[in-house]
């Protein structure tokens, strides 16, 4: 019996729709068994050996408990008439190129992250390692703030400076200068740290990282940065895409939103705060014009691929599940702020 679409925040990897008695423990199947399972529920396999091979190499969880929901009569929880094995691989690969795509960008707002956090600190500070490990150079005359800055110094810096490294750079500053500048040390730390030490920042600091990009504010870039760490890992792992939705933070009201006529809920905007939406929000404020337009251009190929290779879903349909709104190309055509 199917339960209903999850609309609320859902971890990495989370079917997108939830069933009574997925829960169960699952016994260990076979090949065969494991087509044998799906021609029982009705799902097409024209090719054995092909569909096996397919088992083979991406496995049964990743790829048909990861997908098939999309498929299922919610009523019967078979599949619905005419689906095929192919169709599940098909919006696999499709998740699989948005991960790609989406990363690629990611990587590259990551790296403006590092340029700029790097600099505005050093620039404040000078770049000495014992300016970033001292907790007086960040925010901390907030008292929530003091313990996590704390252990962004003791967990995720120090142990950089203090212990040996895979990182060849790092290891030369050590033993050439005994020292190790931020805008080194910056290259070894991950996006989720990167947007931690932001959010700790002084807000002179933060401010300065901020100009980097058009029409947003202190605030905002910090709520942004968050939920694309989520995203980012999601796209590191491997784990399903398109439908996931940021569980513990979402992207500010931004002006965006409003000029694309995004329904509410209540005050809440429905679309684009936290699920794949909300990644191309933030791209269209964080990436150069140029670029944005190249990642939007992609995106819609690969959501035209993944509609003519899939008779199963709809273009509404795979839109509505990602948060993406039906006039979500003119993102373009209006102002940022």
């Amino acid at each position: 019996m199917l339960v209903g679409p999850v609309t609320g925040g859902v971890p990495a990897g989370t079917p997108f729709f939830v069933t009574e008695g997925d829960d169960m423990p699952k016994p260990f199947m076979t090949y065969d068994q494991q087509l044998q399972k799906m021609r029982d529920k009705h799902l097409i396999i024209s090719d054995e050996d092909g569909a096996k091979e397919t088992l083979r190499r991406i496995g049964y969880f990743s790829l048909v408990s990861g997908y098939k929901d999309l498929f299922k009569n919610p009523t019967t929880r078979d599949y619905r008439d005419g689906t095929t094995f192919q169709d599940i691989v098909a919006l696999y690969q499709f998740d699989e190129s948005l991960r790609e795509l989406t990363l690629r960008h990611l990587l590259h707002v990551e790296q403006h992250l590092r340029s700029a956090l790097s600099f505005a600190f050093c620039d404040k500070f000078g770049d000495s390692q014992k300016a970033y490990t001292d907790s007086n150079n960040y925010d901390i005359g907030k008292p929530k703030n003091k313990a996590e800055i704390q252990r962004l110094i003791n967990k995720y810096l120090l142990p950089l400076l203090t212990l040996k490294t895979d990182h060849p750079y790092i290891e030369h500053h050590k033993r050439a200068h005994q020292n190790v500048p931020l805008w080194v040390l910056v290259n070894a730390l991950t996006f989720g740290t990167l947007s931690k030490m932001y959010s700790l920042s002084k807000p002179q600091i933060q401010s300065a990282i901020s100009q980097e990009f058009a029409a947003i504010n202190e605030k905002q870039l910090g709520q942004i940065l968050k939920v694309l760490t989520a995203f980012r890992n999601v796209c590191a792992h491997g784990e399903r895409l398109f439908s996931y939705r940021c569980a513990r933070h979402e992207i500010p009201d931004l002006p965006l939103h409003k000029k694309l006529t995004i329904p509410r809920k209540g005050s809440q905007y429905i679309c684009g705060k936290r699920d794949y939406f909300s990644v191309v929000l933030s791209f269209r404020y964080l990436l150069p014009n140029d670029e944005f337009l190249a990642y939007k251009g992609h995106l819609s190929q690969l959501l035209a691929r993944a509609i003519k290779r899939n008779q199963q879903i709809s273009e509404a349909e795979l839109l509505e599940i990602m948060g993406l709104p039906s006039n979500w190309k003119r993102i373009t055509a209006y102002k940022k702020a």
